[in-house]
């Protein structure tokens, strides 16, 4: 029988957020014993907890998440193990991946919510992400806050080619002996530059 892997964080208030950027806040406006029904709103950047970049976050003129074919969401996986790296480069990748969606197992969630998660976390060089591109992976999933850091070259070379950045995943310790699995990240319908997502394997 198939089995469901979540690789997302649980979305809450106390959640890390990238330095500099808001803390989500849920705002109570109505409550079943007061209203008889419970509402609330969010507060959050779009780019907060288990979350996908579209290219409008750093191409100009690039396609929001809500113009992104279904496709590109959902379909084979491949993991790559690359703990105890601090950089995710090209030799890590081969033709197994293309098509495919890639997710990049570092260990790091270990460290969200905690000091230091924000800081020193492996990220990929350039001729990973070219060769990301070069074997027109689908999406880019990875356990860390980032691919990269200012000015974000790794984010440019991959969303101008409209591959999809998975960021803040956990739990990819769970597809290491797996051989074969499919994801899914399908965010909600927004017109904007990112969106949390739930992002499930199946295996």
């Amino acid at each position: 029988m198939s089995q469901l892997i979540d690789l997302s964080h649980t979305f809450t208030e106390k959640m890390p957020v990238w330095p500099g950027d808001i803390e989500p806040e849920f705002i109570q406006k109505a409550t079943v014993e007061r209203d008889g029904y419970s509402g609330a709103v969010v507060k959050a950047s779009l780019h907060v907890g288990t979350h996908i970049d579209a290219p409008s976050h750093m191409i100009p003129g690039g396609k929001n998440l809500s113009e992104i074919p279904l496709e590109r969401f959902f379909g084979d996986g491949i993991l790559i193990d690359a703990r105890g790296k601090r950089e995710i480069d090209s030799p890590l990748l081969n033709d197994k991946a293309r098509g495919k969606i890639v997710l990049v197992l570092t260990g790091w969630s270990q460290k969200f919510g905690g000091d230091g998660y924000f800081e020193d976390f492996p990220q990929m060089t350039e001729s990973f992400a070219k060769k990301l591109v070069k074997l027109n992976v689908k999406l880019i999933g990875i356990d860390t806050p980032s691919p990269d850091l200012e000015p974000y070259p790794i984010h440019k070379i991959l969303l101008a080619h409209e591959i999809l950045i998975a960021e803040n995943l956990t739990n990819l310790e769970a597809l290491v002996e797996t051989n074969h699995f499919e994801v899914s990240a399908f965010p909600a319908k927004m017109a904007a530059d990112g969106a949390p997502v739930r992002v499930v394997a199946k295996i």
